[in-house]
């Protein structure tokens, strides 16, 4: 098994980063409809909530976003930190990374599945730490550096799409099949998250950190060469 994951560590990545993406999907999901309207994973997202709610708009929430925001950007300086001086690819850095991302993650479905009618301020730590998770996410699938898949936004995968289609730039061997795959998939994730909230707003949550965990494990196993990491 390990030999034929290291046998095409470029498809294996591309799997592992859409698969992420899918969880993302998940994760937005939980935060927007479950904890106030709020994206953990999608910041653009947030810099527009925020900028309407702070015209009173619509009673659109503002520490949250502004906690997910800070606190993304604490995750992805995490990783930078930790990555800093390796080169780009899979090491053992990166999976601690990526399994510290799903224990994030469980960890925060822990007290909403303890808490029946869980309070503001824990909604807003599970909100921090959704937010910490994604940032850490980002900056670890960064690393990887698969084109076109960075697991937290898909708008300029989008505009990658559109631009190099017939109807566009017309730009041969561009790589549309991962483009509509993570598309499809980060919307696919919310649409699961959306059903996994009717059970239990910790469901999804324990569902992207099950994912996240795989992902880990089977990205260590299929590093190109582990002993040079």
């Amino acid at each position: 098994m390990i030999d034929a994951l290291r046998r095409n560590p470029d498809r294996l990545h591309l799997g592992l980063m859409l698969a992420l993406t899918f969880s993302t999907g998940v994760i937005d999901a939980v935060g927007y409809l479950g904890l106030d309207r709020v994206f953990t994973g999608n910041m653009t997202g947030n810099v527009v909530i925020l900028g309407m709610a702070l015209t009173g708009a619509d009673g659109l929430p503002i520490v949250g976003p502004i906690i997910a925001l800070v606190l993304f950007m604490a995750g992805a300086a995490i990783s930078g930190f930790t990555l800093r001086g390796k080169a780009a690819g899979w090491s053992n850095r990166t999976t601690g990374l990526f399994a510290t991302v799903g224990i994030v993650l469980l960890a925060a479905a822990v007290p909403m599945l303890a808490v029946p009618d869980p309070a503001e301020p824990l909604k807003l730590g599970v909100t921090g730490a959704l937010g910490l998770a994604m940032g850490m996410q980002a900056g670890a699938a960064r690393q990887i550096g698969v084109k076109d898949v960075t697991t937290v936004v898909v708008t300029s995968t989008i505009v990658g799409l559109a631009f190099d289609s017939v109807f566009g730039a017309r730009t041969k061997g561009h790589p549309w099949p991962r483009r509509v795959l993570a598309i499809v998939l980060i919307g696919a994730g919310a649409a699961v998250g959306a059903l996994l909230l009717q059970v239990h707003i910790g469901a999804g949550m324990g569902a992207a950190a099950l994912i996240t965990l795989i992902a880990a494990t089977l990205g260590h196993l299929g590093r190109p060469h582990p002993s040079a990491r």
